[in-house]
């Protein structure tokens, strides 16, 4: 339980509720993300990344940017894999929405902004989905404009999200 009220910050009482969760742990587990750590404590972007940081910096966790943070140094364990990393579960779910038709050729996807808002993600995550989406064709980018579904023709062959 926080203290919201005491003198100690929020991020280092979040740091030492995860220190004891990492040190139950096995080197290469996955740790609870930004955005996880941000519902369960209902606390600020910045509060849970300085959370992990703390822990980052005490050799406790390290991370791999676009997966996530794992138990231990990189080099104690090999890191047991998520699922799919987030920004590949984004892109899949945009390209089944532009394969069903619910977003059309020549149209707008939604913006970055209300991306971010819709799977409670950081940016970056949204920018890495998006840039993938258009390297395999589903969308392409008008400079200040935004992103637009490509023609059908232009789609990936199978239409799914290649690895």
């Amino acid at each position: 339980m926080l203290d919201r009220e005491g003198d100690t910050h929020l991020y280092l009482q979040i740091s030492e509720i995860i220190r004891s969760r990492v040190l139950r742990g096995s080197p290469g587990d996955p740790v609870a993300s930004e955005a996880d750590i941000q519902r369960e404590f209902g606390v600020a972007r910045t509060t849970a990344r300085r959370a992990i940081r703390r822990l980052r910096d005490d050799g406790l966790v390290h991370t791999v940017h676009g997966e996530g943070t794992y138990v231990g140094a990189p080099a104690e364990a090999p890191r047991v894999p998520r699922k799919t990393p987030l920004y590949r579960q984004i892109a899949e779910e945009i390209a089944q929405h532009i394969s069903r038709g619910t977003f059309t050729p020549r149209r707008a996807i939604p913006g970055e902004a209300a991306l971010v808002q819709q799977y409670d993600v950081a940016r970056e995550t949204v920018r890495r989905a998006v840039a993938l989406l258009r390297e395999q064709g589903w969308i392409y980018t008008v400079p200040q404009r935004g992103s637009y579904v490509s023609p059908k023709e232009q789609w990936p062959p199978d239409n799914e999200i290649s690895p």
